[in-house]
């Protein structure tokens, strides 16, 4: 069994469409990224490079190449997964924090936990997305932001 554990964060951007677990998501500001900045799947993204070994998504998907500008983090996502079948790893389960603020998720987790699943090719069941705030506190309290964590297991 591996274990890898992603974490990002990404600051509010006006005029932004806002993507979280590959959900737009109803809010007037979206994130600030080279990407569509779906700091949930990035998070992700890093938990399942880290359970393989390999290097970060900023190795893997620069944001100085501009073929990524923009682009859906769920296309990201679709190659990391690749990479991983290369490497004849297997996801066993991944296990998530989105922690914000605004926008409340909880009415958007059930389509993320599909859309999720579907990517990684893995039950509903095995996909976990939870929702906190940081209670008032720092940027995040502030609501400038969001952060979000990962934890994925792999086996081979």
């Amino acid at each position: 069994m591996f274990v890898g554990f992603g974490y990002d964060v990404h600051k509010f951007k006006k005029n932004r469409k806002l993507f979280l677990g590959g959900v737009k998501i109803s809010d007037k500001n979206g994130l600030d990224g080279h990407s569509d900045a779906d700091v949930l799947i990035h998070a992700l993204m890093d938990a399942l490079l880290g359970a393989a070994g390999q290097k970060d998504i900023g190795h893997f998907f620069p944001n100085t190449d501009m073929k990524y500008k923009n682009i859906s983090s769920v296309e990201l996502l679709k190659i990391v997964v690749k990479k991983l079948k290369n490497k004849k790893y297997k996801i066993v389960n991944v296990d998530m924090t989105v922690v914000a603020e605004k926008p409340k998720i909880y009415p958007y987790i059930d389509d993320m936990k599909k859309i999720l699943s579907d990517t990684l090719k893995i039950k509903k069941e095995f996909v976990s997305i939870k929702a906190t705030t940081n209670e008032g506190m720092g940027f995040i309290g502030r609501a400038e932001g969001i952060c979000a964590m990962a934890v994925a297991s792999l086996k081979k």
